[in-house]
């Protein structure tokens, strides 16, 4: 790694004091010794950086002397070090050993299964964790899941999304990840904290023998709020705690025991991401939920640590260094994992994201929580949606009922969006909800602003099936998840193997992502020490599975 004569402003470079001392004996032939990028690729050894500009520590037999003077008249000043740098110490191995994970590393859930059995399965076989998405699937798809996921004896979780206008499917999610031990799960879009994901959290908590208190059903909160994360990183609630034990849910000493504990020892500060986001910034996001975490650590005085990981823009290795330099315990990765070939969704929609620009992104209209006005993150390359589902929320801010909505407006609506009557898209969202939650179809009944929602509602959830599924003649309706992180890894991936789609697969992605990382963090550690590095070095571009394995 040859020093550069000159700084950037066409001055000389000022002249490294050693730090330490290199016996010539030590030093490896030149002929072993390899060129920057390869020395910053072998995580496994330190590097040494000579007085001469000359770097070093290609082999195990480098040897450098620290904090004494110069041993010999033939020592060579060291004026530059990287120590090794294993995947596995990248973020908090504490969390890490607490989940049984080799590497800081999370695929996030994607609703309706898009982040499948499969993504999980690959995920846990190597060392990293996956999210079932389960929200917005029936609870036999997820009870299943559940099944097979547990069958296969690797480290996993479930997605338990905040459903604000179905808090019995919420309910029931949570009783059947209880009935099934599943022992974690992501809590996303919450607004609040609310009495199921409270039962599912203290359920069967109890105290050892040697006074050691545990819950064994755990919790990871995705927030992007301070105000949220000061209610997950609380005990639970008073009130609900006493709601449970009048129930018979939980005992008196429960009740005692659980008011000692965190409601979620886990958060992901989730910054600008795909689906539900409040399009935060993670350099300032990620910075104050961490500060957030150490005082309530203080203050509540919990025997175990809370833990603080970084979603939203993560898709390529200087983010993720970024996020593990800012002290992130994990990162969580979604949006570039719904174009993995194990995605649960379509390969259509792979050909879309693949073919996604950072700009390509905007704001629509939630389905689960339409009526409150709430926004997620979706393409807008290549389809109509967000434009279509903008519309549909414009006319039931404007209108008390679907009678009330102009009839050119309405032709327009039932010819291009709904292809078909409104009556007939109402007659078929009464029935579907007369199964999944006969209240909704009551109130539609009964209230008209209510059926014009559900009746919108309808294209909302309908366009995520259409994407999810390929279907080929409502491609310009599909609804497509999806952050501007998805823009920034094709732009990483752009001439290399991981351009294809047929080629992301999801540990090749992650393990790429966590690998670049490694390798940033120890050239950012000799730039410290003013060691230039060559911007070759940084490109870090993506390297086949096999490559990256034997430098770990």
């Amino acid at each position: 790694m040859k020093l550069q004569e000159k700084n950037g402003y066409g001055g000389k470079m000022t002249e490294n004091r050693a730090l330490a001392w290199s016996c010539p004996d030590s030093l490896p032939d030149e002929k072993q010794t390899g060129g920057s990028i390869e020395m910053l690729r072998s995580l496994r050894l330190p590097i040494f950086v000579t007085g001469r500009g000359e770097a070093m520590g290609n082999t195990p037999d480098c040897c450098g002397l620290f904090g004494t003077g110069k041993p010999s008249a033939e020592a060579i000043p060291l004026t530059g070090y990287a120590p090794p740098c294993r995947l596995e110490n990248l973020g908090s191995p504490s969390f890490c050993a607490e989940l049984g994970l080799r590497y800081p590393y999370i695929g996030g859930s994607m609703a309706k299964g898009i982040s499948s059995v499969a993504l999980a399965v690959e995920l846990g076989k190597a060392g990293m964790l996956g999210f079932f998405g389960a929200a917005g699937l029936p609870l036999a798809t997820v009870e299943a899941a559940i099944e097979e996921l547990n069958s296969k004896d690797i480290p996993f979780g479930c997605n338990l999304i905040h459903s604000p206008h179905e808090p019995e499917l919420e309910k029931a999610l949570a009783e059947l990840f209880i009935k099934k031990e599943v022992r974690l799960v992501e809590a996303s879009a919450f607004l609040k904290l609310t009495l199921p994901l409270v039962r599912y959290r203290v359920h069967g908590i109890h105290r050892q023998a040697d006074g050691t208190v545990v819950a064994p059903n755990r919790i990871i909160a995705k927030v992007s709020r301070e105000e949220l994360a000061t209610r997950f990183f609380a005990p639970p609630p008073e009130s609900f705690l006493r709601e449970l034990l009048a129930s018979g849910d939980i005992t008196a000493e429960q009740a005692e025991l659980a008011a000692g504990i965190p409601m979620a020892q886990y958060i992901t500060a989730e910054a600008d991401s795909g689906g539900h986001t409040d399009n935060r910034p993670a350099c300032t996001l990620f910075p104050t939920i961490l500060s957030l975490a150490n005082r309530l650590q203080r203050e509540h005085g919990y025997k175990s640590g809370l833990h603080v990981g970084l979603a939203g823009g993560i898709s390529t290795p200087a983010a993720a260094a970024a996020a593990f330099t800012m002290g992130a315990a994990f990162i969580m990765v979604g949006s570039a994992h719904q174009a993995c070939v194990e995605s649960g969704t379509s390969d259509e929609v792979r050909v879309m994201l693949a073919e996604t620009r950072q700009a390509d992104v905007t704001m629509a209209p939630a389905a689960d929580m339409f009526e409150m006005g709430v926004d997620v993150q979706v393409l807008k390359r290549g389809t109509m949606f967000p434009m279509r589902a903008a519309k549909l929320y414009e006319l039931y801010r404007a209108h008390n009922s679907i009678d009330e909505i102009p009839v050119a407006e309405r032709e327009k609506l039932e010819k291009t969006v709904f292809r078909s009557s409104l009556e007939e898209v109402w007659k078929a969202t009464h029935s579907y909800f007369l199964t999944r939650d006969p209240h909704q179809a009551r109130r539609g009944e009964q209230e008209p602003k209510h059926r014009m929602a559900l009746v919108f509602r309808w294209y909302l959830g309908q366009a995520a099936h259409w994407a999810k599924d390929g279907e080929p003649t409502r491609k310009i309706d599909y609804q497509v998840w999806c952050g501007p992180a998805m823009g920034a890894f094709n732009e990483w991936a752009a001439g290399s193997f991981l351009e294809a789609p047929a080629n992301r697969t999801a540990v090749t992605v992650a393990l790429n992502i966590l690998f670049g990382a490694a390798v940033l963090t120890r050239a950012n550690f000799l730039r410290c020490q003013g060691i230039p590095i060559p911007p070759e070095a940084l490109r870090m571009e993506p390297l086949e599975l096999a490559q990256i394995k034997e430098y770990l």
